[in-house]
């Protein structure tokens, strides 16, 4: 772990691992050690870097927060201290259009691009609009966190906390990524600026200017990121999707061994080729993605 003053701001990050650089961007309301179970694997071929974006964790909010370009100008910030530019970057729910801000706006900086179910559609809808100002002002994931120890030690008080919303099947949650998804919660200083600048965030227009190969990951039984923003972004990016059909929102935390599989086979082929196989376009989404099941458990009959 890391405290330092960038930009005027006291910034808390980690960095751990050796080989080619790697940043990790975490959501709304969330903090870097979220990728708890997700970043160990990473960090054995890679460098990672795992900062606390502004205004969570132990990240200061900025005096002004115009818009989520922010928040990347100073996760490149980050990184740029620790030298670690140009990176990779893996951007996940709004960290995804944190990630993209940084790769559109600073094209020379990013390598690749990886998007785990990223915000920026759905949070521009009167819906997305509605749960974000709620959730942001009334903050029920601080008042659960007090209680963190013991949902993490009891699997069956997952379900309320985590089930509605974030994962398919909370029981999957280790303890430890139990307690990095709510450890930093009491710490947060301006999730609210954040949503508010989500909510006015709608990357869609600027996505042209993505230069560097990406990926988009996504959960087939997310609840609070619909699968159907994963096609339209795949289609205006031409980029490849890999779907985990038994995953919810939180795919880092029930399936970090998948997720991490999926970005070190993406990151192995742009160190090689320096490109991916572009898609074309998408008509229409599968009409039954809860049938797909946990391809683990069920076996498919033709």
């Amino acid at each position: 772990m890391h405290v330092a003053e960038i930009g005027g701001v006291r910034t808390r990050y980690w960095v751990g691992g050796e080989g080619p650089p790697l940043l990790l961007v975490h959501g709304l309301g969330g903090a870097a050690v979220n990728f708890v179970d997700l970043a160990p694997l990473l960090a054995r071929r890679h460098r990672v870097l795992l900062p606390d974006l502004p205004g969570h964790g132990g990240t200061e909010g900025l005096a002004r927060l115009a818009g989520l370009g922010d928040l990347a100008a100073h996760a490149a910030a980050v990184a740029e201290r620790e030298r670690m530019l140009p990176t990779a970057v893996v951007g996940y729910s709004m960290g995804g259009v944190v990630a993209l801000r940084l790769a559109a706006a600073r094209p020379q900086s990013a390598t690749a691009l990886a998007l785990i179910a990223p915000g920026g559609i759905v949070s521009a809808t009167r819906r997305g609009r509605i749960w974000l100002a709620a959730v942001s002002a009334l903050r029920p994931a601080r008042a659960v966190a007090r209680a963190r120890r013991s949902i993490a030690r009891r699997p069956n008080l997952r379900l309320p906390v985590f089930g509605f919303w974030g994962a398919a099947d909370p029981r999957r949650l280790t303890p430890d990524g139990v307690l990095g998804l709510l450890e930093a919660q009491p710490e947060h200083t301006d999730v609210p600026g954040a949503a508010r600048a989500l909510v006015r965030d709608d990357p869609r227009p600027d996505l042209h200017r993505v230069r560097c190969p990406t990926l988009l990951v996504w959960g087939a039984r997310d609840r609070l990121v619909p699968l159907s923003d994963g096609f339209e972004y795949a289609r205006r990016l031409r980029c490849p999707i890999r779907v985990l059909p038994a995953a919810g929102h939180l795919v880092v935390g029930e399936y970090p061994h998948e997720t991490a599989a999926l970005l070190e086979e993406f990151l192995q082929r742009v160190a090689e080729d320096g490109e991916l196989d572009r898609v074309g376009e998408v008509d229409e989404l599968p009409r039954e993605v809860e049938a797909l099941g946990d391809p683990r458990r069920e076996r498919l009959h033709p």
